[in-house]
């Protein structure tokens, strides 16, 4: 794919988003929730927050596309994600898995290697967090979860895109790593995104809600488009928030109003290449 025809596929994701305002429901990390919701919104999407058993095999049955975070798990989640996941894979509805801290505790070492035939759409993580699910996945390019420091990773972006191309493989979707220069890969192609803001980590919520923007995208195209339009958005709006702000009080308000306000055009024209993968 050249990168013409890849802007004129994140034009119209971006439009058709903008046009019918899907619900993009979510089962996320409770520390972000209210972020999450919020990025949703601004981008135009519509959000959905549950975490109940039956509310999550409701909402997989419900169209859209779902996004999994399991940042701050509850005990109910033992049951909750296991069913809402089977639900996914069974309806075929798209959705993307944040797989937050892997490694940290046994319930959510148990979740995230259950999840490996349900297949998400989408994946999205840090560089350590993608070369960790990798590894508890056994596939390429992947190993345990040492280089994990809670929600932090320690590795680079291009130390995982062997991983994150045999994890885009495996499930025949897309894998975005999130880092200084962002990865997205559907396993043939890979796209470097460029931007975003230092400051961006001075805030709660902000890999947590490009989780959650991803699955609004993956309502209105396919997921390696959903993830590279939610990337690029991501590092526009950073760019211009930072900009206006003087601290990460205010960017918090400008990247929310950056990202209401950022055209299909303008998002498309975000700097990235592509390459083989």
């Amino acid at each position: 794919m050249n990168k013409e025809t890849m802007q004129q596929q994140i034009i119209q994701a971006v439009r058709k988003v903008k046009e019918t305002n899907p619900m993009a429901p979510s089962i996320t990390n409770t520390v972000t929730i209210n972020f999450v919701a919020n990025a949703q919104l601004a981008v135009g999407g519509s959000a959905a927050m549950v975490y109940l058993p039956d509310e999550g095999e409701f909402i997989a049955n419900a169209g859209g596309a779902v996004y999994i975070n399991v940042g701050t798990l509850l005990p109910i989640y033992d049951e909750t994600l296991p069913r809402t996941a089977k639900a996914l894979r069974a309806t075929g509805t798209p959705w993307v898995l944040d797989p937050v801290a892997i490694g940290i505790g046994e319930m959510r070492t148990r979740l995230l290697l259950n999840f490996k035939p349900y297949k998400p759409s989408i994946i999205r993580g840090n560089a350590s967090e993608v070369i960790a699910l990798a590894g508890l996945w056994e596939l390429d390019g992947g190993t345990g979860a040492s280089n994990v420091r809670g929600v932090d990773t320690t590795d680079t972006v291009a130390a995982a895109r062997q991983a994150a191309v045999a994890l885009a493989r495996y499930t025949g979707g897309a894998v975005a790593v999130s880092g200084e220069t962002d990865l997205v890969t559907d396993g043939k192609t890979v796209a470097w995104s460029h931007g975003g803001s230092r400051m961006m980590e001075k805030i709660t919520g902000c890999g947590c809600s490009l989780g959650g923007v991803a699955a609004v995208y993956a309502c209105a195209a396919d997921p390696f488009t959903a993830a590279l339009t939610a990337t690029n958005v991501y590092n526009l709006a950073g760019r211009r928030a930072e900009e206006q702000s003087a601290g990460p009080g205010s960017f918090q308000v400008n990247f929310l109003d950056a990202l209401y306000l950022a055209t299909p055009e303008e998002i498309a024209d975000n700097p990235f290449e592509l390459e083989e993968a």
